[in-house]
């Protein structure tokens, strides 16, 4: 491996923007959920999850939180785990694409499997943060 890869890849630095980027997509939609709050109940209600604004609240304080707990790599295994049966689950509420046709059902499926490649990611996350904890800061 070249030296410069090397450096970045051990860089603390690094690691915190890597667990930025893997966390952005559910701490982006918490904040958009919070923001825009009663629009988010709203899209939850159409769902068919009641009360609406409960799940919502529910939904983004659970990416908010997890995704800083991730971040901060605190308790990264619970927030991963977390986040991944939270994504695991919209599929079926938000992306059915076995129930549609055509290009609505192409979309779903794209969605379903980014969906399924971000679990990985989230998984690796709680791997490696497992196996980082005995090294020195």
């Amino acid at each position: 491996m070249p030296g410069i890869v090397a450096v970045i890849l051990d860089s603390r630095a690094f690691e915190i923007l890597a667990r930025c980027f893997l966390t952005f997509v559910f701490w982006s939609s918490g904040l958009a959920k919070l923001i825009e709050f009663s629009a988010s109940a709203a899209v939850m209600e159409a769902f068919g999850l009641q009360p609406g604004w409960a799940v919502n609240a529910l939904t983004l304080a659970l990416q908010i939180v997890a995704s800083l707990m991730i971040i901060f790599d605190r308790g990264t295994w619970a927030a991963a785990g977390a986040l991944a049966v939270f994504t695991l689950l919209t599929i079926p509420i938000a992306h059915p694409f076995w129930s549609k046709e055509g290009e609505e059902a192409f979309r779903d499926l794209t969605v379903a499997l980014e969906h399924l490649s971000r679990v990985g990611g989230l998984v690796m996350a709680a791997i490696l943060s497992r196996r980082g904890k005995g090294r020195c800061p």
